[in-house]
């Protein structure tokens, strides 16, 4: 399955988070298929977003397009994304 994973910093982590998820329809129009939100447990304003999406160009549509960059303005985030397009290789047990 091809992965979009994109590392931000933000200003505030749960005012990010509320943004972020009152975003869910954005993300399904852009045919992700969820994924998961990750800290940084050294420094906790660091996010890192793994989605599942259809295909690359869904993902790059969705990573570039007018809506997902004006919710990342009002979510706090500093900066911009480093972003990466991601197929899965290997899926270990343990």
């Amino acid at each position: 399955m091809p992965y979009g994973i994109s590392r931000v910093t933000v200003e505030d982590y749960d005012h990010w988070k509320a943004i972020f998820d009152e975003d869910a329809a954005n993300r399904q129009r852009g045919s992700s298929r969820g994924g998961y939100v990750f800290r940084n447990r050294a420094n906790p304003d660091e996010v890192i977003v793994l989605l599942e999406f259809a295909d690359e160009a869904a993902f790059e549509a969705f990573a570039s397009s007018p809506e997902t960059r004006e919710t990342m303005g009002r979510s706090g985030v500093i900066g911009p994304p480093d972003i990466a397009f991601l197929d899965l290789a290997a899926r270990p047990e343990v």
